[in-house]
């Protein structure tokens, strides 16, 4: 079975120096969407908080003997799937950042641990709560 994505947008920043992970990233920089898609900004705005999934372009290829990877802030190899390498089966990414503004089919971020290039494929809303 084949799963194609089309992104629905790309990010940009200046930053050359990515941090590893959102949750220690205070990077800034936008998200362009397509204009075709820009209607499904219309509840988005500054202060909200949104989850990105995004394509790993830019990664190496997955192949099994990385099921098992040291992570660069652990002592010792980890299952693929309880960490945040990029390199994965599937190539997608996803983090949590902050919303500054939004101007059109551009969303001002914060948190960005993205480069520059990168393909969007989903943008949703945080949403906490839930079972225990």
């Amino acid at each position: 079975m084949a799963i194609v994505f089309e992104p629905i947008g790309i990010v940009h920043t200046s930053e050359k120096k990515m941090p590893r992970h959102c949750s220690i990233s205070d990077v800034e920089g936008t998200l362009e969407i397509r204009r075709e898609f820009q209607a499904g900004l219309d509840d988005v705005k500054a202060g909200d908080r949104i989850v990105v999934l995004f394509h790993f372009h830019k990664s190496p290829a997955f192949s099994p003997e990385l099921i098992h990877q040291t992570p660069p802030h652990g002592p010792k190899a980890k299952g693929v799937f309880s960490i945040c390498s990029p390199v994965r089966p599937n190539a997608i990414g996803m983090s949590t950042l902050s919303v500054l503004d939004v101007q059109g089919n551009v969303i001002h971020v914060k948190g960005l641990d993205m480069m520059d290039g990168t393909p969007i494929l989903d943008i949703k809303p945080v949403v906490t709560g839930g079972p225990d």
